[in-house]
């Protein structure tokens, strides 16, 4: 009878009950944690120093497919979370906390300045490097009909995510094509991408939000959609994710990573393998676009709206060699992506030596804006706004994680490498950092379509060292990078000044989704 009210109560009441009968404690808190592009909600339960993540979805077989290749995989000794316990609706579950930092967090610093370090790149490497054994080992005896929706990566799915490119992205694009020619490269690309059939594991959404990193080392979540498919795609979606902006040549290198460890699984030719998996990465850009034109455009999601640029971005470097059979096809998306609402160019000549098709920029150079970027101490008090327009915004970094509490930091400032390392395992920056993002970006993009020509952002904490100049520094990056505008930075505390000028390099952050 007592059962017959879970599905009347609410997430947090369903999942705290559950957390108490499998425990024998009620929790002390229930905290809601960030989300995925899913329905899903996440919390932390804990109670006495002990806590593990709460799961409400609100469907019971996509949870249910969740949950038995969970057990699966874990019991081949794959680093996925263990589920404890689920509720008798399915709609709930308990599963091991693998901490905060996901490798999206862990890279973070590589992502807003377009250069990632050493330590991140042995980070993205060591994680594709795992991935031959979800494929490999994660198939062997699994059941392929507790995948959900479909056991198999099949035609019907393959058309079910072209068409969703179709009428989610490139209707509303307002690009004219014609349907049944449109229609004819769908299914000769269907009939390519499903030439072999091999009995593989098929993550789906193989990309670093969906890494988490438990004492350094990496654990994989969110593979409810999993199913038998090829391994190209896996790899695709990880190398290729819209965000990343991971260099030509280090794409390279995660490539010649998986490869490596898959050939200890599979024999497969390495020119073979690279023409499958150009297929596939053209493949998944336009699923991706896809999901980012109906999270974005009809769900009003800003995080998804965001990510487009870096898609197209993407699509533009794979049109420069598109795979050939599709001309009909290639001609649409070419006309698509010279559309003023996608307008990039070229800029090599201060793309370091890469080749322009690989790193392009939105096309804002004409505009006259001029953005001041601080970070001061409030000890001194707010910087005064030389231009008197008094437009744009101050911020408090005095809540973030403090370097400044540290000897070995005391000498340092956020300028250093040393403090960028700090803050690199600190999931608080890059969420702090996310939201100014979106709000500098929204009054950049009005005041350059009014033609203003002034903006200030400033940053403040307890001395002007660290977490202040810190964000100043990534702040100024992100715009200059993103609008080719002006940006005047000014360490007013430190006594520096820079200015980055000119049209810069477009990269930055975004996943197709995942959550902790």
């Amino acid at each position: 009878m007592v059962d017959d009210i879970w599905p009347m109560r609410s997430p947090e009441a369903s999942i705290g009950r559950l957390y108490a009968e499998y425990t024998g404690s009620s929790p002390d808190n229930i905290v809601p944690l960030s989300g995925s592009g899913s329905n899903r909600k996440y919390y932390r339960l804990s109670s006495g120093g002990y806590s593990i993540i709460g799961v409400s979805g609100r469907d019971a077989r996509e949870n249910r497919a969740f949950m038995a290749l969970s057990g699966h995989m874990k019991a081949r000794g794959i680093n996925v979370p263990e589920v404890y316990a689920s509720g008798p609706d399915g709609l709930f579950y308990l599963q091991e906390d693998l901490g905060s930092v996901s490798l999206f967090d862990a890279v973070s610093s590589g992502r807003y300045s377009g250069h990632y370090s050493p330590e991140e790149k042995k980070l993205l490497l060591e994680t594709i490097s795992m991935l031959p054994e979800i494929q490999f080992k994660g198939a062997e005896g699994l059941d392929f009909n507790v995948c959900y929706p479909e056991p198999a990566f099949n035609r019907r799915l393959v058309m079910a995510d072209l068409n969703y490119f179709k009428y989610c992205f490139l209707k509303p694009s307002g690009i004219e094509f014609n349907e049944a020619e449109l229609e004819n490269d769908f299914d000769r690309l269907a009939d390519a991408l499903l030439q072999e059939d091999g009995n593989t594991f098929m993550y789906r959404d193989f990309q670093a939000r969906n890494v988490m990193l438990k004492d350094g080392i990496p654990y994989f979540i969110d593979f409810q959609g999993g199913r038998r498919g090829p391994v190209h795609y896996d790899v695709a979606s990880f190398v290729w994710q819209a965000r990343a902006g991971y260099p030509e040549d280090f794409r390279r290198d995660l490539v010649d990573a998986y490869f490596e460890h898959m050939k200890g699984f599979a024999r497969t030719g390495r020119e073979e393998f690279d023409e499958r998996l150009r297929l596939f990465v053209f493949f998944r850009t336009l699923q991706v676009l896809g999901a980012y034109g109906f999270r974005g455009n009809f769900e009003r999601k800003p995080h998804f709206l965001e990510s487009i640029p870096y898609a197209i971005s993407n699509l533009r470097s794979i049109l420069d060699a598109p795979p050939e059979g599709y001309g009909y096809l290639v001609s649409v998306l070419g006309e698509m992506v010279l559309l003023p609402q996608f307008s990039l160019r070229p800029i090599a000549e201060v793309s370091s030596g890469a080749p322009s098709s690989e790193r392009w920029s939105i096309e804002v150079a004409s505009s006259g804006l001029e953005v001041s970027v601080y970070s001061f101490s409030y000890r001194k008090g707010i910087p005064a706004d030389s231009s008197g327009n008094g437009g744009g915004y101050v911020f408090d970094c005095r809540a973030l994680p403090n370097p400044g509490k540290y000897e070995q930091y005391r000498s340092s400032t956020g300028m250093d490498s040393d403090v960028e390392a700090f803050f690199s395992d600190k999931p608080q920056m890059p969420d702090f950092l996310d939201s100014v993002f979106r709000l500098v970006d929204a009054h950049a993009e009005r005041f350059i379509q009014r033609g203003f020509t002034h903006m200030m952002v400033a940053f403040g904490c307890t001395g002007g060292q660290h977490r202040s100049v810190y964000c100043a520094e990534r702040t100024a990056e992100h715009l200059s990078r993103k609008y080719g505008i002006r940006v005047r930075l000014e360490h007013r505390e430190q006594g520096v000044s820079k200015e980055l000028s000119g049209r810069k390099v477009m990269q930055a952050d975004m996943g197709e989704g995942g959550a902790r």
